[in-house]
């Protein structure tokens, strides 16, 4: 059983930035996709961006490519998203996803596509 609790969420003014990471326990932590979605009341959980086991490829979504970094530390277990000129579009929980895979190469942008999820942490972006 993998277990990943995120950190580093707040409150925080628009244009600013927070790092949010995951930390995840186990020893396959090297062979799993890593993502993190966000919910905001009343929307659908979204995906936000993703990275590859290896951390070789990334995918962001549209409307934070240019702002939001994933990246991946698999010395340490955990994953990272630096979120970096925030919007109060941006006010979410944000939570971190994964699940085992063989492919190097593969980030799946579905929620449905993650067995092992977070608890989530609460991003507040004032204007």
């Amino acid at each position: 059983q993998v277990q990943l609790l995120e950190s580093g969420g707040g409150l925080v003014q628009a244009g600013g930035s927070l790092r949010l990471s995951c930390a995840a326990s186990g020893r396959t932590f090297s062979s799993y996709p890593m993502a993190w979605f966000r919910q905001a009341p009343g929307k659908e959980r979204e995906f936000v961006a993703g990275i590859s086991r290896g951390g070789g490829r990334t995918y962001t979504k549209d409307s934070v490519k240019g702002r939001f970094t994933i990246s991946r530390d698999d010395a340490k277990n955990t994953v990272y998203l630096q979120m970096n000129s925030l919007k109060p579009e941006d006010t979410a929980v944000y939570y971190c996803a994964g699940r085992l895979a063989a492919s190097t190469g593969w980030v799946p942008v579905a929620s449905q596509e993650y067995d092992y999820w977070g608890q989530g942490t609460q991003v507040t972006v004032s204007s």
